[in-house]
C-alpha cells in the first residue's frame, strides 16, 4: 500500500465569496451612512473585485464592510488581497483580487519548512498550486499539519485527500 499522504492547498469556495459580495452590495445600498455617496461593489472579471466609492472615506469602509461579510461566510481574509483607494475621475476606486493556489515562492518556503522540522521519511512535492506531503506514519503527517497551522505562510492553507 503507497504511504499516507495529504495535499496542502489554497482554495476558497467561490460561491462563499459571490453570496460575502452580494451581502456587501445589499448592506451599502440600505444603510444610512452609505445613502448618496454613489458606493458600489462589483466583481471584476473572474477572480477581481472593485469597489467604487465618491470618497475616500467611504471607499475603505465598503471594504471593512466587505470584509466583515467574508469572515461571517468563513473565508479567510488572507485569501482576499486589496489595494488603496485611488482617483479615478470623480470616484476613488478600491481593487480587490480573491487569491487561489499557492505560489511557487510559498510552495518552496511551506516545503522548507517541512523539510527543517525533520520528521523521518516526511517529503513534500510541489505539484502545480498546490503540494503533496507524505510520510510513513500518519503521526508524523499530523505533526505537519499542526507545524503549518501554526506559522503564518501569508495565505490561507487548506488540508485536503488525507489518507
Amino acid at each position: 500500500m503507497a504511504d499516507p499522504s495529504f495535499d496542502v492547498v489554497s482554495k476558497v469556495d467561490r460561491q462563499e465569496v459571490d453570496n460575502a459580495l452580494n451581502q456587501a452590495a445589499k448592506e451599502l445600498s440600505q444603510r444610512f451612512d452609505f445613502r448618496g455617496t454613489g458606493t458600489s461593489i462589483a466583481w471584476q472579471g473572474e477572480d477581481g473585485v472593485v469597489i467604487q466609492s465618491e470618497t475616500e472615506e467611504r471607499a475603505r469602509a465598503a471594504v471593512d464592510v466587505f470584509k466583515e461579510k467574508l469572515v461571517k461566510r468563513s473565508v479567510s481574509l488572507k485569501a482576499f488581497d486589496v489595494g488603496e483607494p485611488a482617483l479615478s475621475g470623480k470616484t476613488y476606486k478600491v481593487g480587490g483580487k480573491i487569491l487561489q493556489g499557492i505560489a511557487q515562492d510559498k510552495a518552496k518556503e511551506i516545503s522548507k519548512a517541512i523539510r527543517d522540522e525533520k520528521l523521518k521519511g516526511v517529503q513534500a512535492q510541489i505539484q502545480g498550486d498546490q503540494l503533496r506531503v507524505s510520510g510513513k506514519k500518519k503521526d508524523d503527517l499530523q505533526a505537519v499539519i499542526a507545524l503549518l497551522r501554526a506559522k503564518d505562510f501569508g495565505i490561507a492553507l487548506q488540508f485536503t485527500n488525507y489518507r
